[in-house]
């Protein structure tokens, strides 16, 4: 374990693993329950599957919402989510979860973050989103040095050699931002082709930027690495016609596209059947105790992998670790007219039935 071992846990009422729909609708139905949460999620933004596959794509099966897009869908959860105020750890995975004596959980997460919780949620998905990473000798020792792999943000110093290495929106994008928002950096648009899948507007501000010597698109593939008194100085490449190339940089921006894994999970001790968590349809509890899985990561009787769905999951899961957390059942309130809700939502409660 690294130095991060030493900081104290924080403490919560619950840990919600998976920022996608079922996670941010999971995080609001235990805010109504009272109860504080911090959710974790591998990307570095909050949506999951469906910003991230299906971001610009049309959803029509969402209760109240005839048609929007992933992007949007996710947009209307966070503003719902937003009074509950939860604690965010995004671009992080829980490596490791273990049962304590008396009953919480402990969770320490890629960061080093320690978060000791009553009960957990598991809303993953088909698993956590992560990066492909590149297969390159001795490059991952660069990694949040010199390399990093779909970054939200990276400090970037006048005159840094930035190669983004991508041929799909995302690298395009990162491109375009470095260039337009670092201007007197030097980016290359790293890809095998010259040829890239993004949208017209911003294949357009990638021409003009190129029009402009402000971007380099280099077509090659990458064949070994470079170093320099234990830094990465430079890309061994080999372009289209099988000639070899050399390419100096400062900093390596890899946008290969991601896939899920379920990774730690399968290792947690919990009833698994084809890659999804057994749980209780009436209560949505994993074989432990505290314990609960939503969305496309369980399995029960029945089960309809949709988002609509996993809403309905998340609420039950919700009641369910209240009524196990304090012993008694809780007493259905409404929305509508309830006071505590009211206060917990921030808005004005009236006496009117």
């Amino acid at each position: 374990m690294t130095a991060h071992a030493a900081l104290p846990p924080v403490d919560t009422d619950a840990v919600v693993i998976g920022a996608g729909p079922a996670g941010l609708f999971q995080a609001f139905q235990l805010g109504l329950q009272g109860l504080g949460v911090h959710i974790v999620d591998a990307l570095p933004h909050a949506g999951g599957q469906c910003a991230q596959l299906y971001g610009d794509k049309p959803i029509y099966d969402v209760p109240g919402i005839p048609v929007c897009t992933g992007h949007e869908l996710v947009a209307r959860l966070l503003a719902q989510l937003a009074p509950i105020k939860p604690h965010w750890h995004l671009g992080n995975q829980v490596q490791a979860l273990q049962t304590l004596d008396d009953g919480r959980f402990l969770l320490t997460t890629s960061a080093g973050t320690q978060l000791r919780a009553r009960c957990v949620f598991i809303a993953a998905g088909v698993g956590a989103f992560v990066p492909r990473t590149l297969k390159i000798e001795g490059i991952e020792a660069h990694l949040g040095r010199q390399l990093y792999y779909h970054p939200a943000h990276a400090e970037v110093a006048a005159g840094q050699r930035i190669v983004v290495h991508g041929g799909d929106e995302d690298a395009v994008a990162a491109a375009v931002d470095g260039a337009e928002g670092h201007p007197a950096a030097q980016v290359t648009l790293l890809h095998r082709r010259d040829v890239f899948q993004a949208a017209p507007d911003l294949l357009a501000r990638l021409q003009a930027l190129r029009d402009a010597g402000r971007i380099t698109v280099v077509a090659a593939q990458i064949s070994g690495i470079e170093e320099q008194e234990g830094r990465l100085c430079a890309l061994q490449l080999t372009d289209p016609q099988g000639d070899a190339r050399r390419l100096p940089l400062d900093q390596l921006w890899v946008y290969l596209g991601i896939s899920p894994r379920l990774g730690p999970v399968a290792d947690w001790g919990l009833a698994i059947e084809r890659k999804q968590l057994l749980v209780d349809a009436a209560t949505f509890a994993t074989s432990q105790p505290g314990i609960y899985a939503v969305g496309d990561i369980n399995s029960y009787p029945g089960k309809r992998r949709l988002i609509l769905c996993a809403f309905h999951e998340a609420t039950m899961a919700a009641f369910a670790a209240a009524e196990w957390l304090s012993g008694q059942k809780v007493l259905l309130q409404y929305t509508t007219t309830s006071a505590r809700l009211h206060g917990i939502l921030g808005v004005q409660h009236s006496d009117a039935s």
